[in-house]
């Protein structure tokens, strides 16, 4: 029989509980030690607790709804009911009853709020309502227009009141946008005059466009053409008749001068493409200097190539890293070359090489000393780990030996 604080297992291989009404039986367990029993069902129970920590965290940092918490409760106070867990069930219980009350507190919480709510809606559909029908009255066409629709967005996004006090807030609030619709309406009935005057501007701001359309000042004309696109969006729109001939000449005096420039950076591009072109072949000339076999003439080399290469001019951008990478390259592999000279005719590195190739041999051999001694006394276990940390230090061994190879030796 074995036994814990809180659980036992009998001869037979029942399994209990202790609890502040007595024992309970947890459940029969035939396939192991009793101990092996008591350290499953304490798995089980350490199971509960990681499950009730996770649920009161929801409880307190999220927002998980009363009714989904409550479930969630039961469901794990029906497990601890079960008593299959040994374990301090009595303190579980204890937690989920507190958890219980922190629900019902938010509950209540959460109540309150939407009656908050509820008030703060009806003041602030209101507060619409009364700024609705002071812009029932105003000039500003625009502005006022805008507002309106922003009122009703900010309405729609407000919870429902009671539907009496809903329905005629929402009838003073339609009233108020008719009656300014309706006077907008008679204004904008007398803009022929206006729309006159869009036509005039924009007869201008065409002849302007149709006037820059052979310019080869490509900066400053593209600038005045997107200023004059801004002047002509702000015109307002002319007479149907006219405003679609009006666009097509500006638009086609634009186009006249952007298939211009876009000819000139085509010829642009082709001079960079070529550049690109000769610098992959320097490129190229580079990356057959390597491997270095005699440095200071691969030095020389790549200061002639790099010379021819800062003469020729710019590259495509995109194609710009690609090419300046793969000389890097090659000045890196350069550089390291010149490192590996300096270690290989240093005496104080060769020196610390030959102390670390012996250390690690030594180390070697120790091991493997160490692992046919436990494969003799028969403990394979302790000779697979040794044979992984082998594994390792034999790693190393052959990088510290090609490391004193550079010294010749």
């Amino acid at each position: 029989m074995s036994s814990d604080p809180w659980g036992r297992v009998d001869e037979t291989g029942t399994v209990y509980v202790r609890t502040a009404d007595g024992e309970q039986v947890v459940g029969s367990w035939q396939a192991g030690s009793p101990d092996e029993a008591l350290a499953y069902f304490e798995r089980k129970y350490e199971g509960l607790v990681v499950e009730i920590g996770l649920l009161e965290r929801r409880v307190k940092t999220t927002d998980l709804s009363a009714k989904d918490a409550q479930i969630a409760i039961d469901h794990i106070r029906e497990q601890v009911d079960a008593h299959h867990a040994v374990g301090d069930l009595d303190a579980l219980k204890v937690r989920l009853d507190k958890l219980v009350e922190t629900v019902e507190a938010r509950r209540e919480e959460r109540k309150a709020q939407r009656a908050k709510q509820s008030d703060e809606a009806r003041h602030s559909k209101e507060a619409l309502v009364t700024e609705a029908e002071e812009l029932a009255q105003s000039d500003q066409w625009r502005a006022a227009g805008e507002r309106l629709r922003a009122l009703v967005d900010t309405w729609k996004g407000l919870p429902r009141l009671d539907r009496k006090s809903d329905d005629e807030l929402w009838h003073r609030f339609s009233h108020a946008r008719s009656a300014f619709s309706k006077r907008r309406k008679a204004h904008f009935a007398s803009l022929d005059a206006q729309r006159e005057e869009a036509r005039k501007t924009k007869e201008k701001l065409v002849a302007e466009a149709e006037s820059l359309s052979g310019s080869t000042d490509w900066g400053p004309t593209a600038a005045r053409y997107r200023e004059l696109m801004a002047d002509w969006k702000a015109a307002g729109r002319a007479q149907r008749e006219h405003e679609d001939d009006l666009w097509n000449r500006f638009r086609g005096a634009q186009d006249v001068f952007f298939a211009a420039r876009s000819s000139v950076f085509a010829e642009r591009d082709a001079e960079q493409t070529e550049n690109l072109k000769l610098k992959e072949e320097l490129a190229e000339e580079a990356e057959k200097l390597l491997p270095v076999h005699d440095l200071k003439a691969a030095r020389a080399a790549f200061r002639s190539i790099n010379e021819r290469w800062e003469a020729i001019g710019h590259v495509p951008r995109d194609a710009r890293p690609k090419v300046e990478g793969r000389m890097h390259t090659v000045e890196r592999a350069l550089q390291e070359s010149e490192d590996a000279e300096w270690r290989r005719t240093n005496p104080e590195a060769r020196a610390r090489a030959e102390g670390l190739t012996g250390q690690l041999q030594a180390a070697v051999d120790k091991l493997r000393g160490q692992i046919e001694s436990a494969r003799s006394s028969g403990n394979n276990a302790r000779a697979d780990k040794l044979q992984k940390e082998l594994d390792g230090r034999q790693a190393l061994l052959e990088q510290a030996l090609k490391g004193l190879q550079e010294f010749g030796g």
